[in-house]
């Protein structure tokens, strides 16, 4: 029996998802008939619930990826893709403490809300009244709320919290905002940021190459999905490229640059072996592959 005020996903006989808060009494109308959800409830998570034309409908209790994908929208929301990694990297878990500026619908606000626990606390920022509303419905609707602070303010004047984990900012400039990022976070907390285009990815690098910030990536997640047929294993015709560039960078008091080790110190390492002995770029060059017949072309990969 699933208690009343949980979310569960109802899947169609024909594979369609539907996700809906159980509330005693009350039905979901579907094109196979009313789907009442006592009998859901009752069904429990695994089970079958049937309308009132006999038509089964699977019970299943929502994945993070189910509550993120069934947030009700009015701006793009981060796709699972670059949530899954951001979660990673930023070093998100139960304790943790995060601030977010950029809530829009709220979708990386559910994530970190979800990893965090109850013993953590996501600090989000968002200067849209209408885009603060909707994320406060949304973080409701899963139980999620009472572990998020929303701010509805610009963050232009900086953060009104400190001492944090880590950071993320999901907003058109954030190198306008960088100068605010050490009151707010911990020395060698992670920040990330999310951008669409390249020429705002290098507006950011100027601004962190000059900040106190080290460990500086930028990447992009591409999902390349596959038809799952054993006998016709092929991938899919279409494909999720590319929907924004991360950006992660270390936020350091006094970022010291990377030190390579001496050679000297290689040298008295017995457990290093031995040192190649380096090029004498006035020797003949060895043979390439293609001197003895071969077509001198690279191995493939």
């Amino acid at each position: 029996m699933i208690p009343s005020g949980q979310i569960v996903v109802l899947i169609s006989p024909q594979g369609k998802r539907y996700m809906h808060k159980l509330v005693p009494g009350g039905e979901v109308h579907t094109q196979e008939g009313k789907l009442s959800l006592d009998d859901v409830a009752e069904a429990g998570y695994g089970g079958c619930a049937r309308t009132h034309l006999g038509k089964p409908y699977l019970v299943l209790k929502p994945t993070v990826y189910d509550l993120i994908k069934g947030v009700k929208r009015q701006t793009q929301i981060m796709y699972p893709k670059e949530i899954g990694y951001v979660l990673l990297k930023l070093g998100i878990g139960p304790g943790s403490t995060v601030i977010e500026s950029g809530t829009g619908s709220a979708g990386l606000t559910l994530a970190l809300a979800w990893f965090v626990g109850d013993t953590g606390k996501v600090y989000t920022y968002e200067r849209r009244e209408d885009f603060f509303k909707l994320a406060m419905k949304n973080l409701d609707r899963v139980g999620l709320l009472h572990r998020v602070e929303q701010v509805n303010q610009d963050i232009e004047q900086g953060f009104k919290h400190t001492g944090a984990d880590a950071l993320f900012l999901d907003v058109r400039e954030p190198w306008l905002y960088l100068q605010h990022i050490p009151r707010a976070v911990t020395p060698g907390a992670m920040c990330g940021f999310l951008l669409p285009t390249t020429n705002q990815v290098s507006e950011l690098l100027r601004g962190l190459d000059a900040g106190p910030f080290a460990e500086i990536e930028v990447l992009e997640i591409l999902v390349r999905r596959y038809k799952p047929v054993a006998d016709r294993l092929r991938p899919d015709d279409r494909m999720v490229a590319h929907t924004g560039f991360l950006i992660f960078a270390r936020y350091m008091e006094k970022p010291e640059p990377l030190l390579l080790p001496e050679t000297d110190a290689e040298a008295e390492d017995p457990a290093a072996g031995p040192l190649m002995p380096e090029p004498d770029e006035s020797e003949e060059e060895p043979p390439q592959l293609g001197d003895e017949g071969s077509c001198g072309c690279e191995d493939p990969v």
